[in-house]
């Protein structure tokens, strides 16, 4: 595959068409063979976004059908659960009437039992309160008695702390004479010993006074001696020096004369060097400053010459990445407007599609309402009608228990079934809310904002049922 560095123009008024600025019987071969390439590479590209575009047109429309398919079971069964859970209140209506006359029952003996426990409560306090009376009596005498003991216990301790003070006064007493004896003997048996120690502390400084001076004085003859013989040497070797500094200083003396007088032609040479030395400073000056000034217009030459080359080279570069970036765009905007027409007719589909469903679905949700007061005053008639009957009909108890077992059985099916319904009330309805979120996905897929529907999608909620948020499929089960 070619891999052109720079796109074409295309001419934009009519007559001949220009291909990299020039006319088609101006190319050559190879820029003809160049251009069919790209114009290859181009056409491969646009098959493949259009085969991209159509499988994913194919799946939106295989999911559209699957949804609605699925929302009409969920209908189906939403109807037979409707006509379930109606049968089922009804016969729930029966078993809560009968309950009730359970629970008179149930009151009568409770208000009987309390009476005789009240009775009994009362017999029970009277003699909790003479065995409370009879512990206090028993309790008071008890503390009496331990007072007494108390008092009897602190004076014996009194006279035991009075005894045991005595004696700690004689101990000490008796230890701090003991001690003050030990410390006399100590500080006598320190005393000769320190006076032992220093009378042989002077014997040993006495003795090393003693050789240190000898040492010293043996070291000052020996010293002596040297210095003798040294001033005898130091006096020998002075003496030669005298006499030839002396024959020194005579030929220096002739020397000095001579180097007057060359000192005096140089003094004469030097001045007529200042003199031309004055002369020469102002020009030596002022060459020295336009050297300073060329060197650094040389120096910013060399500088400005070296960004004009990279300035060239970024220019070249811009102006190739500006061509490729010309073309790309023409590319995008043709394939932006193929994709804005997909988009707005998937757009109308699909809103058309919703609002169907929002229709049906609102319609659905009033007659459901409509039912349900109905379903609620036949409900509050029938259980006037069994309150009625119940008063009118004087059973006896072993009927009513058998009946109330019966309707126990009965009423915890009946809880049961209206549980399941409600749960497959409640996994429509997410199943409902999954298709709208799915919905919301795909049109910020595609690029659509959720402002731009015109209308506001319907989210149905079950109260008293928590759901998750995982698939339709996926919904707990009730407690």
């Amino acid at each position: 595959m070619c891999a052109p560095k720079r796109k074409g123009k295309k001419g934009k008024g009519k007559g001949t068409p220009v291909v990299d600025g020039l006319a088609p019987e101006d190319m050559s071969k190879e820029q003809v063979e160049e251009h069919v390439c790209r114009i290859r590479e181009e056409l491969d590209r646009e098959r493949e976004e259009r085969n991209y575009f159509q499988l994913e047109r194919d799946k939106i429309h295989t999911f559209w059908e699957i949804t609605r398919r699925q929302l009409e079971e969920k209908k189906a069964e939403l109807r037979n659960k409707d006509r379930e859970m109606e049968e089922a209140e009804e016969r729930h209506q029966v078993e809560i009437k009968v309950y009730k006359q359970k629970v008179k029952h149930l009151l009568y003996e409770h208000q009987n039992n309390l009476t005789e426990m009240k009775a009994e409560g009362t017999v029970v306090m009277k003699l909790a309160q003479k065995e409370h009376c009879a512990q206090e009596d028993m309790l008071r005498k008890d503390m009496r008695a331990l007072k007494v003991e108390l008092k009897e216990q602190e004076l014996a301790n009194e006279v035991v702390v009075k005894n045991l003070r005595l004696r700690h006064t004689e101990e000490i007493t008796k230890m701090r004479s003991d001690f003050e004896r030990q410390v006399r003997e100590i500080e006598a048996k320190y005393d000769k010993k320190m006076k032992m120690l220093r009378d042989e502390l002077d014997l040993r400084r006495k003795t090393e006074i003693h050789e240190v001076e000898e040492r010293k004085n043996g070291q000052i003859n020996m010293l002596m001696q040297r210095h003798e013989e040294a001033f005898t040497d130091i006096k020998n070797y002075y003496n030669d020096i005298t006499l030839n500094n002396l024959a020194l200083i005579n030929s220096l003396k002739e020397q000095m004369e001579d180097m007057r007088k060359k000192e005096e032609h140089l003094e004469k040479e030097m001045a007529e060097v200042s003199v031309q030395n004055k002369r020469l400073a102002d020009p030596l000056q002022k060459a020295r400053d336009e050297m300073n000034e060329m060197q650094k217009k040389l120096g910013n030459y060399e500088r400005d010459k070296q960004i004009l080359v990279c300035t060239k080279a970024r220019l070249k570069v811009t102006e190739k990445e500006l061509k490729g970036l010309q073309w790309e765009h023409e590319v995008l905007e043709q394939r932006f407007m193929k994709v804005q027409q997909e988009r707005d007719e998937l757009y109308r589909k699909f809103t058309a599609a919703i609002l169907e469903v929002q229709q049906k679905v609102g319609f659905k949700n009033l007659l459901l309402e409509r039912k349900l007061q109905a379903l609620n005053a036949a409900v509050e008639k029938k259980e006037v009608q069994f309150n009625e009957v119940l008063a009118s009909s004087n059973l006896d108890p072993a009927a009513l228990s058998l009946v109330s077992r019966k309707l126990e059985d009965v009423l915890e099916s009946k809880n049961s079934a209206i549980k399941d319904l409600q749960y497959e009330l409640a996994r429509v309805c997410k199943a409902h809310n999954d298709l709208l979120r799915t919905y919301e996905a795909k049109l910020l897929a595609f690029g659509i904002p959720l402002d731009n529907v015109g209308f506001k999608p319907l989210e149905t909620a079950v109260v008293g049922q928590t759901l998750g948020q995982g698939p339709a499929g996926l919904v707990g089960t009730p407690t």
